[in-house]
């Protein structure tokens, strides 16, 4: 079986600043563990891009970089996950779904998550003030202190950006 073509610059990052990135996390986190795990994502997010390793002046910036968004998609995921087993927890118990069924679903909405950060910020907004709260195009204009021409774009914007992901889905 062959290796797979890794960037000639990721080894030598990696074995250089590994330990550093590592502290710097733990510092951040507090917990040992998790600076681990997030230490290992950062450099497997480089390993999944390899051209991001081209060129580096100052590696460690670079890597606390990507090692911060790495720790807010952490953040954000854990935050999801709370949101979601809060609301689970509320649930009857005949209405709560199977753990099978919770996995499949904390799994979508992290993926919806995802997709929604992709879109601009007004076109994100819109969207969830249109599909959570049920506001319609004038009142979500209202809020954004917009016009409602721009929310129908905004809206068309974000209505084309799920399409896309259901697509590829």
């Amino acid at each position: 079986m062959s290796q797979p073509d890794i960037s000639p610059s990721l080894g030598p990052l990696y074995r250089d600043h590994h330990r550093f990135l590592h502290g710097w996390l733990r510092r951040k986190l507090g917990c040992s563990v998790e600076a681990a795990d997030l230490t290992h994502d950062t450099f497997l997010r480089l390993l999944i891009a390899p051209e991001r390793c081209a060129g580096i002046i100052e590696p460690r910036s670079f890597l606390t970089t990507i090692a911060r968004r790495v720790m807010i998609d952490h953040f954000r995921r854990q935050a999801l996950e709370r949101a979601y087993l809060d609301v689970l927890a509320q649930q009857p118990e005949a209405l709560a779904p199977s753990p099978e069924e919770r996995a499949l679903l904390l799994e979508t909405l992290v993926e919806i998550d995802a997709m929604l950060d992709r879109l601009n910020p007004r076109a994100r907004q819109a969207f969830l003030l249109s599909q959570l709260e049920g506001l319609s195009y004038a009142d979500i204009a209202a809020r954004l202190e917009v016009s409602v021409s721009s929310v129908k774009k905004y809206m068309a914007k974000a209505i084309e950006h799920c399409l896309l992901f259901q697509h590829e889905y």
